[in-house]
């Protein structure tokens, strides 16, 4: 039986999300910055962690942004396929539920229509993906993408015979070329598999996983940790000050490939890891 959701839910339910996002911390990134911030023993490090904490709890309590890069905001929906969206345009609500909680939130007009003319900043449009999954609910996710690390991230189409060394030492690479410009420290996003384009996405989707959740151990859990430790070895610290708290987490997410191909995308996150999910 399909059940009918309407566009006006969809529109406000993506506004809400969208100031929420923007000014609260999510819980799992304020722990890990915690628990860093507990385990560093540089000190100029420890007063940046201290700082980044201190910020995200006035952010919270004032309701302001918690950095003036409010992102390109990306809406990731899992759609019901018993769901029945009713009273106007899907992508209307969700760039129009953008445009409102942007602009009642006084967050900064950051997109730019065309991408080589330029002109005047906007709030819209979103970039926006869906996925059909069983049931009859909607499971909403708002990810304002900050500009600064979005331009570290990284894409290779590496042989199918690449090593894992190979792989290992190209995501830290793109980790170090990140260096004191992406705001560490990191949260780093690595999609595996499926085409180049997917990669990217896969990336993008590890940092929305829980960063305190591991569902079961296997030997990209192995690899999450190698990586993380090999990273934090870099000494790129809080803010590129040095410290050995470079990246906070690192998040694989992989998929299926072709037998002659295998992509490895980065999606680099700065210390702010902004997102807010709601299901309706």
């Amino acid at each position: 039986m399909m059940r009918e959701i309407r566009a006006e839910l969809i529109k406000n339910t993506v506004a809400q999300l969208a100031q929420r996002a923007n000014f609260v911390l999510r819980q799992d990134v304020r722990q890990v910055l915690y628990s860093a911030f507990r385990q560093e023993t540089n000190a100029r490090a420890k007063r940046i962690l201290k700082a980044i904490i201190d910020n995200a709890r006035i952010a919270k309590t004032k309701k302001l942004a918690i950095c003036q890069d409010t992102g390109l905001p990306l809406v990731f929906l899992e759609i019901g396929q018993e769901v029945h969206i009713a009273g106007g345009s899907l992508i209307k609500a969700i760039n129009q539920g953008i445009g409102q909680g942007y602009r009642q939130g006084s967050l900064r007009e950051s997109i730019v229509r065309d991408p080589l003319l330029r002109g005047k900043p906007g709030f819209v449009p979103a970039v926006i993906h869906v996925e059909i999954r069983a049931g009859d609910k909607i499971r909403a996710t708002v990810l304002p993408k900050g500009f600064g690390c979005e331009n570290k991230s990284q894409v290779k189409m590496f042989k199918p015979t690449a090593s894992i060394l190979e792989i290992k030492k190209f995501i830290i690479d793109v980790v170090k070329n990140a260096g004191a410009d992406a705001c560490p420290p990191f949260l780093v996003g690595v999609g595996i598999g499926a085409t180049q384009d997917y990669a990217c996405l896969l990336a993008k989707k590890a940092l929305l996983r829980p960063l305190d959740y591991t569902l079961h151990v296997t030997h990209y859990t192995k690899l999450e940790r190698e990586l993380l430790k090999a990273i934090n070895k870099l000494n790129i610290g809080p803010m590129g000050l040095g410290g050995k708290t470079t990246a906070l987490a690192v998040k694989i997410e992989t998929y299926p490939t072709h037998i002659a191909g295998l992509p490895v995308a980065v999606n680099i996150s700065c210390h702010a890891l902004r997102s807010a999910t709601k299901i309706i």
